[in-house]
C-alpha cells in the first residue's frame, strides 16, 4: 500500500498583537521564508505568553526578558526577533508631578514584565496594582493609581490622556549600565535539537529580512492585529522596537542580557542559572 507521505505537524510559535511582533513573523507565519516545520501562529498579549511559558504551553513563544529568566530550566531564547535597545524603555506616567514613587500605588501590566522588574529596581517600596496593559493610562487618568507603567504603543500616545512622564526606565537603565535595554525574546524549547533551534532561528531572521526587503507585504496583517491604532503609531511602533539587534542580539545584547539577569538575581526576582542564554551554532 502506498501511503501519502505525512505532514509534519505544525509549530505553535506565541507572539503578541504589536506591531513589531505582527511585522518580525508575517513572512514566516505565511510561508514566505523556508523553515524546518510549518508554522501556526498563536496571538495573545504579552502577559499571557509569560504566563504560559511558565506551564510550558507553547514549544516556541515571544517572552519578556524577565518572565524568561524564570524558564531557562525549559526554554533557550533564540539570537534573533528579540527586542533590545536603547530609548525604547517603558515610562512610569503620573497626572501631575510627583517626587518619590516609594508608598506610593502604581499599576503595572504584569509581574513577569521587564518593566515592573525595572520598577522594583528603582523604587523598591512601591504599591504594585497589576492589570492588563491597555488598562493602565485609563486608571492614572481616574485617579485610581498614582502612577502607571506604560509599554508598547501607549509610549506615543499618553500625553493624549492629559498624562506627563515621571520617569523613562529605559533611559535610567542606560544611565547606569551604559548598555541597551533587553525588553523581550523569542524562545524555543531546550529539550528540541540543537540543529532544530538554531533552524528556527535561522527562519526568524529570513523572516525579518523579508519583512525589511518587502514592507508593504506585512502592512495588512500588522493593521488587521493593530486595534484601532493609526498607521504613524504603528509605524513609530515597528521604528523603536525592531532594530539591528532584532537580527542578532550580537556581543552588546548579550552583555545587556546578562547584566538585567544579573540584577533580578540581585534582587531576588529570579534565581541564579549557569544554563546558556542564547541558542548556539551546531
Amino acid at each position: 500500500m502506498n501511503l501519502p507521505p505525512q505532514t509534519p505537524a505544525p509549530l505553535q510559535l506565541g507572539y503578541s498583537f504589536c506591531p513589531n511582533d505582527t511585522f518580525i513573523f508575517h513572512a514566516l507565519h505565511a510561508g514566505l521564508v523556508p523553515a524546518p516545520l510549518p508554522v501556526q501562529e498563536v496571538l495573545e498579549d504579552v502577559q499571557t505568553l509569560n504566563d504560559w511559558a511558565v506551564d510550558g504551553r507553547l514549544p516556541m513563544t515571544k517572552i519578556s526578558y524577565r518572565a524568561y529568566f524564570g524558564v531557562m530550566d525549559g526554554y533557550v531564547a533564540l539570537r534573533a526577533g528579540g527586542a533590545l535597545g536603547r530609548g525604547v524603555g517603558p515610562l512610569i506616567v503620573t497626572r501631575g508631578d510627583i517626587g518619590d514613587l516609594n508608598g506610593l500605588t502604581v499599576a503595572s501590566p504584569g509581574a513577569l514584565t521587564t518593566a515592573e522588574l525595572l520598577l522594583r529596581l528603582v523604587y523598591p517600596e512601591v504599591n504594585v496594582v497589576r492589570m492588563r496593559y491597555d488598562a493602565v493610562m485609563p486608571a492614572v487618568e481616574r485617579g485610581e493609581v498614582d502612577a502607571g507603567l506604560i509599554i508598547h504603543e501607549s509610549r506615543f500616545t499618553y500625553p493624549q490622556h492629559g498624562l506627563s512622564k515621571h520617569l523613562d526606565l529605559g533611559a535610567w537603565w542606560e544611565g547606569e549600565t551604559g548598555l541597551p535595554l533587553p525588553l523581550g525574546a523569542i524562545l524555543v524549547r531546550r529539550d528540541l535539537a540543537p540543529e532544530m533551534q538554531w533552524a528556527l532561528n535561522v527562519s526568524v531572521r529570513a523572516s525579518l529580512d523579508y519583512a525589511y526587503a518587502n514592507p508593504e507585504a506585512s502592512r495588512a496583517y500588522i493593521r488587521q492585529h493593530a486595534l484601532e491604532m493609526a498607521d504613524e503609531v504603528m509605524q513609530a511602533h515597528i521604528d523603536l522596537y525592531v532594530n539591528p539587534f532584532s537580527l542578532d542580539v550580537g556581543e552588546e545584547g548579550t552583555r545587556a542580557v546578562q547584566e538585567l539577569h544579573r540584577r533580578a538575581v540581585e534582587v531576588g526576582a529570579v534565581e541564579a542559572s549557569d544554563l546558556p542564554l542564547f541558542v548556539e551554532r551546531p
